[in-house]
């Protein structure tokens, strides 16, 4: 009996079930995944510290939707755009027909109106005032007021002339001044029996008319026992101060007239003062009616004097 051939192994498929089956091992998964090749990148463009002028301006956030069959709203200009007014002439006038004409109308009346201002200013400017200088009416202050004015109303009383009177004069671009002061002496006297002032001041750079209506119109208020008459006739506004401290006397006292007047810019005062005691000449002193007579007179000549 021969032997049978012997088989070859069997394929592992072809094991019996009851043999334990080998696995293998799962592949190790790698810990970070594999990194992607970078991908070449658009040159950026270079940045500005503040918004590029030449860049529109991003979008409103908040702006609403247009409607349709509704115009676009206009656009903001860019804040950085350069503004008329730096180094650039401003805008050309809108045309004088089409678009908005009461817009057109409106912008060029407050145009006109700052023009019209600025003019304005700057005339104040350069005359220094509201367009108007000094009103001197064609007065001048004589270097020597004893001479260019006129008191020969107190001739009677007094005719012997002081032959060494005061004078002084001054002129300055805010100020020209005048004054003079003499003594009035009777014959028989051998020293003044009265005293007369006399001053003209040119008012150039400020009206005088506030300051001199508050000081002679209230000399009462200011001074005791002093009358204060208005005078009319002479210059815009004339004041009278007298006072008399004599009360009736003849042998004792002393009586005060001042006559002030302003006549545009220009302010003048002849003031008259006397001094009596019984030591006095036997001539009794002129009444205050007298002296105030006296002083209108010489002042309404005098004033045409120094008219130049």
């Amino acid at each position: 009996m021969s032997t049978p051939p012997q088989q070859p192994p069997s394929s592992p498929q072809q094991q019996p079930s009851s043999a334990p089956q080998q696995s293998s091992p799962p592949p190790q998964q790698p810990d970070q995944p594999p990194a992607v090749s970078p991908q070449p990148q658009p040159p950026q463009p270079t940045a500005y510290p503040y918004p590029n002028p030449q860049s529109p301006l991003p979008q409103n956030p908040y702006a609403q939707p247009t409607l349709a069959g509704q115009p676009a709203p206009q656009q903001q200009a860019n804040p950085y755009a350069v503004q008329p007014g730096y180094g650039y002439p401003p805008p050309a006038a809108p045309p004088a027909t089409g678009g908005n004409a009461a817009g057109r109308a409106v912008l060029w009346a407050v145009v006109g109106a700052v023009v019209a201002s600025a003019a304005w200013a700057g005339g104040i400017f350069l005359t220094g005032g509201f367009g108007t200088s000094a009103d001197l009416r064609g007065y001048r202050a004589p270097a020597n007021l004893c001479s260019s004015a006129d008191y020969s109303s107190f001739k009677d009383e007094y005719p012997v002339d002081d032959s060494a009177p005061t004078k002084t004069a001054m002129k300055d671009p805010a100020l020209d001044e005048s004054y003079c002061s003499l003594s009035l002496k009777k014959t028989s006297s051998s020293y003044g029996d009265a005293y007369l002032s006399i001053q003209v001041d040119l008012h150039k750079k400020t009206d005088p008319a506030p300051e001199f209506t508050a000081t002679w119109k209230n000399y009462g208020d200011s001074h005791t026992d002093y009358d204060v008459t208005p005078v009319q006739g002479i210059g815009d506004e004339a004041y009278l101060v007298t006072q008399d401290t004599s009360n009736g006397s003849t042998t004792s006292g002393s009586r005060y007239a001042t006559l002030a007047v302003r006549d545009g810019w220009m302010t003048y005062t002849m003031y008259y003062s006397a001094y009596f005691s019984s030591y006095d000449s036997d001539t009794d002193p002129p009444s205050l009616d007298d002296v105030t007579g006296w002083l209108k007179t010489d002042t309404k000549s005098t004033l045409e004097q120094l008219k130049g």
